[in-house]
C-alpha cells in the first residue's frame, strides 16, 4: 500500500503542477527601430544613400517598386502586440519625394504646387 501511495504521487504531481503553469512569453522586437528624431531629419530631395545612412537599410524594398522603401517596427510583450510602426518612403530616382507615416504627423510634407506666378 505504501508503494501504491508512492508511485500515484509520483505521477499526480507532476501532472497536477503544470495545471498551475503558464508558458514563458518572450519579448519580441521586429524591424527597423523608429526613431521619432531621426524621421524627423528627413528632407525632400535627400539621396538614397542618406536616408539609408539615417535610418538603416530598410526591412521591404520591393523589386517590383523600386522606387517605395518601407520600414517597419513591431514590439511584442508577453505574447501581444504592444507597439506598431510603420513608414514609407518614396522616390523620383535617387531623390526622396514623400514619406507616410503613421507615428508622426507628416514627416515630410508635400511639395507646394509651381504656379505661373511663382515661376516668374
Amino acid at each position: 500500500m505504501n508503494l501504491r501511495f508512492i508511485l500515484t504521487s509520483i505521477v499526480c504531481v507532476p501532472l497536477l503542477g503544470a495545471c498551475f503553469l503558464a508558458p514563458h512569453k518572450i519579448d519580441v522586437q521586429q524591424g527597423n527601430y523608429l526613431d521619432v528624431q531621426a524621421v524627423s531629419k528627413l528632407k525632400p530631395d535627400m539621396t538614397r544613400s542618406q536616408v539609408r545612412f539615417l535610418l538603416g537599410t530598410p526591412l521591404i524594398s520591393d523589386p517590383f517598386h523600386p522606387e517605395r522603401w518601407d520600414y517597419v517596427y513591431m514590439d511584442f510583450r508577453g505574447g501581444s502586440l504592444k507597439q506598431q510602426k510603420r513608414l514609407t518612403l518614396f522616390f523620383d530616382g535617387d531623390q526622396l519625394k514623400r514619406a507616410l507615416t503613421d507615428f508622426m504627423p507628416a514627416a515630410i510634407p508635400p511639395e507646394p504646387a509651381k504656379t505661373a506666378a511663382s515661376t516668374r
